[in-house]
């Protein structure tokens, strides 16, 4: 019996992509296959505060996210996060292991700091490994489901909140989540706990979700997080404006300005 054929996928922001899985597929219905997927953390934009370790839990969960969906379709993979650099990254990976082609995904040409650094041919003439390209234009890619962006701290676990994103799901079909909970200092581990359970929650009832403790500041913190998510709508849950410092500034308003995004407001009661 041959052995599978080992593919490497290399991918950063474009990593859950339909382009991409449709890639790895193709290969998988010619024969056994063996994928090992490495994301390069990216570096934010300037201007923005980011919290130690930020970028690479952030990496980290979109690569949970597309080791999920090629689970899903039959696909067993492995993947890691590793150097920034996408070269580099791609080098000590075959450097580790044989791999008998590279497919490497990256926005259009217009938006790839990777093709103006010409990656593709420097990692074919550096690898000696065929490589295949795939380009993925995010805006246009829906086929595996919208992707949403829920922000709440105290109220991440709220029975509204639940019930709401239970309904985008039924509502709109297959959906990404990604859960950040803006915490100050002090309440990080708080925070943490809170949004493990919320995320066992939602894996119970059958949603896809990611999410990690991010900046005090929930604009910042919604900044920070649609560098690395990439997000069609956005779910902000507070408590009761009488409660809420979140809406005491406004916070609604700016993101819609900000974003451009449909942002969807839930009030959570105190349900202590």
């Amino acid at each position: 019996m041959s052995e599978p054929g080992r593919i490497l996928v290399v991918a950063n922001e474009t990593v859950g992509s339909t382009g991409l899985i449709d890639a790895v597929k193709r290969h998988a219905d010619t024969g056994e296959i063996s994928v090992h997927v490495v994301c390069p953390q990216n570096a934010p934009k300037h201007g923005y505060v980011i919290y130690d370790g930020t970028i690479r839990e952030a990496a980290e969960n979109r690569l949970a996210l597309t080791l999920a969906q090629l689970q899903e379709i039959g696909i067993e993979a492995t993947g890691e996060v590793m150097d920034p650099d996408p070269y580099s990254a791609i080098m000590d990976a075959v450097g580790e292991s044989h791999y008998d082609e590279i497919i490497v995904s990256t926005h259009p040409e217009t938006r790839s700091g990777w093709l103006r650094q010409d990656l593709i041919s420097r990692v074919a003439k550096g690898s000696d490994i065929p490589v295949e390209h795939v380009v993925v234009d995010l805006d246009a890619d829906r086929e595996l489901g919208k992707r949403t962006l829920v922000v709440a701290n105290q109220t991440v676990g709220g029975e509204a909140l639940i019930r709401q994103l239970e309904e985008i799901s039924e509502e709109e079909g297959a959906h990404k989540f990604v859960v950040i909970c803006p915490a100050n200092e002090g309440d990080e581990e708080a925070a943490s706990e809170r949004l493990a359970h919320t995320l066992k929650r939602l894996e119970h009832e059958g949603l896809q979700a990611v999410g990690q403790v991010a900046h005090g500041d929930p604009y910042t913190a919604i900044q920070n997080a649609l560098q690395f998510y990439p997000a069609d709508e956005i779910v902000i849950s507070t408590f009761p404006e009488t409660r809420s410092g979140w809406l005491r500034s406004d916070l609604i308003k700016r993101v819609q300005s900000a974003t451009s995004k449909p942002v969807h407001h839930v009030v959570v009661e105190d349900e202590s």
